[in-house]
């Protein structure tokens, strides 16, 4: 194993996220806090890891990241056992998201779709369903960015590699990024007139 590469690639995505990608994290997160403000939710889907990671942002956006403070909408459409055996059973797999993205779905929503390929069928299905829905899309994606890139509103993307691995880890980075700013920007003013 070479421990040098694997560093090298490790700090790599780092400094591109902090370097690079910090005015659009800040854009989201006002996108998201826009939303928020207005009623609306976060929806985030994807496949495998990415599933994993959208439970994970649900997660700190309902109960709390930081700061102790109200929840604020989000859901991950990767969680229900008998919607995605349902849909994948009667229709397609490629339709999972998309569906749920229909029903759920309403204008001034946020969909953020997670691929590290921004090839994941079933993710490109989902920003169709919320573009006709009136949602915004968010591709959070890597290298090139895929076919997502050109269906998103909006592309986050770990673009200094192609490695599974290593966009993964960038992601991780922007989801705790979004989170913090997201949580910051929710709570301005909060407890400043003591």
């Amino acid at each position: 194993m070479d421990t040098n590469r694997i560093a090298e690639t490790y700090l790599t995505v780092a400094h591109h996220v902090f370097s690079t990608m910090l005015d659009d994290v800040e854009a989201f997160a006002g996108e998201v806090v826009a939303s928020l403000k207005a009623g609306g939710k976060l929806m985030i889907c994807g496949n495998g890891g990415s599933a994993g990671d959208a439970q994970h942002i649900a997660g700190e956006f309902v109960n709390r990241f930081l700061k102790e403070r109200e929840p604020y909408a989000a859901i991950a459409l990767t969680t229900d056992s008998s919607i995605l055996t349902c849909i994948s059973n009667d229709y397609d797999y490629n339709q999972v998201f998309a569906k749920q993205v229909e029903a759920l779905g309403r204008p001034g929503d946020i969909l953020l779709g997670i691929s590290t390929s921004g090839n994941a069928g079933n993710v490109l299905a989902a920003f169709a369903s919320a573009k006709a829905k009136g949602v915004r899309t968010v591709a959070l994606t890597g290298g090139s960015g895929g076919k997502l890139a050109a269906a998103a509103d909006r592309v986050l993307s770990i673009s200094c590699t192609t490695e599974t691995p290593r966009i993964q880890e960038g992601h991780l980075l922007l989801y705790h990024l979004f989170c913090e700013r997201i949580e910051e920007r929710m709570t301005e003013g909060e407890g400043a007139s003591a």
